[in-house]
């Protein structure tokens, strides 16, 4: 089968295509015909074998797949298109993935739908819900409110109960795009003064609740605006740039810093099904607006990453195998 197969860690150039064998399923596995697997921004830490979790090699990236199930296990008979979360594999004609992290995709959901609500989706329901623990009325910004995860909380944040919802993007056009999913206000997160831009698009008041996925001068920005009893959630490091946080600073001002990463929901299924439902519940009652942002051929593995790190990419980012 074609698949992307990383033989060294490094820069684009290591995005190798390659002719492969098949996975074979073990126990409680299935094996996915793949329509698409999604392209996320924890993949180019992958590649660099940088992130949370650490790679060997040879590998073949990417985190999550839509398709078809070509052998089935379980409840998952062969034919059920299917969405699934796996560790490595995405990046290829077929994967394998575990039964307790593969899904039904209801009719009428596409598959690209689908993929962004798997990871990006569950992250944003999460950050909410499991981390912030959002409460009615309270403002929230929105680090990256045109991305994967961004998007989706933009319009998440009020169905979930949230005041003012405040978007962070880096261009105009971007700015314009959470204006149009639901945000109330849009700021540049190079502004000169972070701290200000987002008091002031908040009327003059700090905020309650951040979503940051950036890290280095947009994390020190966004944990000065907080208010007293106000979250910082960090669920990335987009940046490069990590931070430290000294412990005086928030007592004296009783601000929160929370860490998210999806991967230990994988412990929990209850973690994962119950919101997932809700979330494409939601989406087949056209409740939000999932933004795809690019279909990018297999042959076209080294762009994707490229215009991703550089953020020039907006919403969901699909890479299209038999392409």
């Amino acid at each position: 089968m074609r698949a992307v197969q990383i033989t060294e860690f490094g820069g684009l150039d290591v995005l190798q295509l390659a002719d492969v064998e098949r996975p074979e399923p073990g126990p409680d596995e299935v094996l996915i015909r793949v329509s698409h697997a999604g392209i996320n921004f924890a993949d180019t830490h992958q590649r660099e074998n940088s992130y949370l979790a650490r790679f060997e090699l040879p590998l073949i990236p990417g985190g999550e797949v839509a398709g078809v199930v070509e052998r089935g296990a379980g409840d998952l008979a062969e034919g059920t298109r299917v969405v699934a979360m796996l560790r490595s594999g995405g990046y290829a004609e077929y994967a394998v993935a575990p039964t307790a992290t593969t899904f039904p995709i209801p009719d009428g959901v596409e598959d690209g739908t689908a993929l962004a609500l798997l990871i990006q989706g569950l992250t944003a329901w999460h950050l909410y819900r499991t981390s912030a623990k959002l409460q009615k009325g309270e403002s929230v910004v929105v680090v990256s409110g045109a991305g994967g995860v961004g998007s989706l909380a933009v319009q998440l944040a009020k169905p979930f109960g949230a005041g003012r919802v405040i978007a962070t993007a880096s261009s105009e056009e971007k700015r314009q795009l959470t204006l149009e999913l639901g945000a109330d206000a849009a700021v540049d997160p190079a502004s000169e003064d972070l701290t200000q831009a987002l008091i002031d698009a908040n009327e003059g008041r700090q905020v309650d609740v951040v979503l940051e996925m950036a890290g280095g001068a947009t994390f020190d920005g966004c944990l000065k605006a907080l208010a007293p009893f106000g979250r910082i959630v960090a669920y990335g490091i987009a940046s490069r740039e990590p931070n430290e946080v000294a412990t005086g600073a928030l007592m004296r001002k009783s601000r929160s810093v929370v860490g998210f990463w999806l991967m230990h929901l994988l412990a929990r299924p209850e973690m994962l099904t119950g919101p997932l439902a809700d979330l494409l519940d939601r989406a087949a009652r056209g409740e939000f607006r999932v933004v795809v942002g690019g279909i990018y051929p297999m042959s076209e593995v080294r762009r994707a990453h490229e215009e991703l790190q550089a953020r020039r990419t907006t919403g969901k980012l699909l890479l299209d195998p038999g392409a």
